[in-house]
Order: structure tokens, then C-alpha cells, then sequence
């Protein structure tokens, strides 16, 4: 059974720096910090350099967002088909953690994350030159699958350092940071699109790709011990992920996030033409109005870590999360079917802000107690977490688009069931009442 990885960041000699965190290279007591010292640089560190980490997929996302519609007109391709740039990049995230988690495993977290970076950088900086929808899908799908690098040993990352309630909080902590890039991505994107067209988004991403991998680079160390690496090929590392999808707890709580997750992808990637094309909103509103949701997202997700971990159980704080989705899901299809009448963008708007706020309950909660489940092989387990969920919002991301640009009914449907699916698995194969946390 490996040291706790707080323990082991504090407590490793610092010889040959083997905390991987740059904690110092000496050997004698001069050179050694306090404990103290060692705790304030390692949670410096690793949480600026791992929020900027997951904070690439939502920047990459939703930059973006604001020129859907721009590159419908540019490229000459329906709606439907330009959704698939969505759908592309969040597939090859999905496939790329597959690949990258069992990596990290094998060869250190440090590796394989800068190589998926580079290959990030290349392929964003050939979005910019696509010349066709199709070749764009292409490139988005080689952005997500290099992309994924980040995603899939950020987590990985953290569960090598902390375990069970402090786990739970950095997860919050990260959301805060991470959750930055969702609230000012839209309104880059929007202000990028006065001065430019929809490449200059790529371009800047390009830019943005370039300055976190030398981050990485001079930054982030490596975090799991040589000893505490797998040294099987393919086959070990699917007897592994084999075993971890035979934990029927661990696969509950990959399946209620993923599901979600899913739930928030329909918003993300159709609420561009609900807010734009439906209710005739400009690209700035959109961004902002998706700004404040993120707010939301981020505030709660901080009460999550900071008020509600450690007083009240991690399933308790989940389940009121998914209700709560449940409910807000609910809302938005009677008043997008016009139920209600003709309700307007403010009711609308309101119901996607409940939405998006639990999601700050939800997702650190459901990464949190899944991990806590694997004492090792934390990159094959964040790897089935990550895949999960991109798989399934990427089967979600085209159904929103399923009638047309002339009505949301399709994004509350598709939101209703994802929610109630994952309370459906939480109730159903996590069990909460069977256990004490």
C-alpha cells in the first residue's frame, strides 16, 4: 500500500528532488524545508500549474462558443455539422485519456503531459488554417485527443498528493481556478470576434497552448515515485481498468458524473444558437449570460469545499446536487415546450443558471469519491472518469441540435434525461445508504 501522497511530498528526502514539486536539491539540512514551507510551495504549485491544466478543455471549448454561428456563415455548412467541431474535439478528449492515463502510470505524469501539449499547440495552430468544415473536425479531434493529456493527469495528479476530505477540497479549489476560463472565455471569444474572424479564436488559443506548456516545463515536476509506477504493457493496463469497471461503486460514480457532465454539454454546446438564434441575443450578451453562469458554477462549488466538506457527507452534498439538476432540467423543458407560453430569455437564462450551479455539487463530489477508490492506478482510473464523460457529451453534443436552430426543446430533453439517468445510477449502484461517507 503506497504512502499517502500528502505524506510523501512532505516527508521524501529532498535529495535528487524526488517530491517531484521543486521542493530542493540539496542534500544537507540547510537545503531541506520545514514542513511547513514544503506544504505552502507543494499547494502553491500544483494548484496554479493543474488549474491552468484543467482549465484548457473549457477555454478550448467555449472561446469558441461565441462563433459557432460565424463559421456556419464562413464555411457554408449547417448547424448540425459545424456542432461536430464540438463534438470532435470532445470525442478525441474522451479516446485521448484512454491512451494517456495508463501512460502516466507506466511513465510518470511529467512525460507524457508535455508531449500531449506540444501535439495541442500543433494542432490549434492548424485550426486556424482549416479550410473546410471537415478539416476542421479533423483538427479539432487531434486538439481533443492531445488535449486530453492535461485533463486525464491533473487528476491523476492530485489523487498521487492528497486522499478522501482533502481530496474532495483541492477538486473545489480547482473548480475556482479552472472554473475562471468558462466565465471569461465566452467574453474573449465575443471580443476577439469585433476585431476578427473566427480563426483569431484559434490563434489565440494557439498562444495561450504555448505559455502553459512552458509552464508545465518549468513548473510541474513529477509526482508519482519510480516505485510506484506499473511496469505491464496494454494487457495490464486493461486487466486494470477491467477491475476498476468491476467495482460497482466506482462505475455508479463514473456514471453519475458522466451523465452530468453530459447534462451540461447540451447547454454548452446549444445554448450558442438558443441564446443567439432563438432569442436574438448578441455574441457579447451570450458571453456574458454565460459568464454569470459560470459564477455560479464556481460559487457553489467553493461552498462545496469550503462549508459543506467535512460537516456533511460527500453523497449527501452529491445527491442534493442532482436533484437539484433534476429539478432545474425539469423547469427548462415545460418552459422551452411552451407550456408556460412564450417566457422569454430571463426565465430561460434563470433555469440554466440553477442548472449550472449544481453542477458545483456534483462534479467535484462524484471525481472525489470515485478516486478514493483507487489507492493506485489513479491515471487508469482518472482516464475511465475522463473518457466517460467525453464520450457521453459527445453523443449528447449533435442531439441538440436534432430539429433545428428554431427550438431549445431538444436541450431540455436531452438535460431531463442525462440528470435523471445519473440520479438513477447514484441511487442504484452507489448505494449512499449502504455506507457511512
Amino acid at each position: 500500500m503506497p504512502e499517502s501522497g500528502v505524506s510523501r511530498a512532505l516527508h521524501t528526502p529532498p535529495s535528487n528532488d524526488r517530491t517531484g514539486l521543486g521542493l530542493g536539491t540539496g542534500t544537507g539540512p540547510a537545503a531541506r524545508p520545514t514542513a511547513t514551507e514544503a506544504a505552502r510551495r507543494t499547494g502553491l504549485l500544483v494548484t496554479l500549474v493543474l488549474g491552468g491544466l484543467t482549465a484548457l478543455p473549457p477555454l478550448s471549448m467555449d472561446m469558441y462558443l461565441p462563433a459557432l454561428p460565424a463559421v456556419t456563415d464562413a464555411l457554408h455548412a449547417p448547424a448540425a455539422t459545424v456542432q461536430l467541431t464540438l463534438t470532435a474535439c470532445l470525442g478525441g478528449m474522451a479516446l485521448g485519456q484512454v491512451v494517456v492515463g495508463p501512460m502516466s502510470d507506466r511513465w510518470g505524469r511529467r512525460r507524457p503531459l508535455l508531449l500531449g501539449m506540444v501535439v495541442y499547440v500543433l494542432a490549434t495552430a492548424l485550426c486556424v488554417l482549416a479550410p473546410s468544415t471537415e478539416l476542421l473536425i479533423g483538427f479539432r479531434l487531434l486538439q481533443g485527443l492531445a488535449g486530453a493529456a492535461g485533463i486525464v493527469i491533473a487528476r491523476a495528479v492530485v489523487r498521487d498528493l492528497y486522499d478522501g476530505v482533502e481530496m474532495a477540497r483541492f477538486f473545489s479549489t480547482l473548480m475556482l481556478i479552472s472554473g475562471v476560463a468558462p466565465v471569461v472565455a465566452p467574453l474573449i471569444g465575443g471580443q476577439v470576434l469585433r476585431f476578427t474572424d473566427w480563426r483569431g479564436i484559434f490563434a489565440v488559443l494557439t498562444v495561450v497552448g504555448i505559455l502553459l506548456t512552458l509552464v508545465v516545463w518549468k513548473w510541474l515536476h513529477e509526482t508519482l515515485e519510480p516505485e510506484d509506477r506499473h511496469t505491464g504493457g496494454v494487457g495490464d493496463a486493461l486487466r486494470t481498468m477491467r477491475g476498476l469497471l468491476g467495482d460497482r461503486v466506482f462505475t455508479g460514480y463514473m456514471i453519475a458524473g458522466s451523465l452530468a457532465f453530459a447534462a451540461l454539454f447540451a447547454y454548452v454546446s446549444a445554448s450558442p444558437f438558443v441564446v443567439q438564434e432563438i432569442y436574438g441575443a448578441s455574441p457579447q450578451t451570450f458571453g456574458l449570460l454565460f459568464g454569470v453562469n459560470s459564477i455560479g458554477l464556481i460559487t457553489v462549488g467553493q461552498i462545496n469545499g469550503k462549508v459543506l466538506v467535512g460537516r456533511i457527507s460527500l453523497d449527501k452534498a452529491l445527491g442534493c446536487g442532482l436533484g437539484i439538476i433534476v429539478l432545474a432540467a425539469t423547469a427548462l423543458l415545460l418552459m422551452t415546450s411552451g407550456v408556460f407560453g412564450d417566457v422569454g430569455l430571463v426565465p430561460v437564462a434563470a433555469g440554466l443558471f440553477v442548472l449550472m450551479s449544481a453542477m458545483g455539487l456534483a462534479m467535484p463530489n462524484t471525481n472525489a469519491q470515485a478516486l478514493m477508490r483507487t489507492k493506485h492506478a489513479a491515471g487508469s482510473a482518472s482516464a475511465l472518469l475522463g473518457t466517460s464523460s467525453f464520450l457521453i457529451g459527445a453523443v449528447a453534443s449533435p442531439l441538440v441540435g436534432i430539429a433545428g436552430e428554431a427550438t431549445a426543446v431538444p436541450m431540455a430533453v436531452v438535460q431531463l434525461v442525462c440528470s435523471v439517468g445519473a440520479m438513477a445510477c447514484f441511487l442504484g449502484l452507489c448505494r449512499p445508504w449502504q455506507r457511512l461517507s
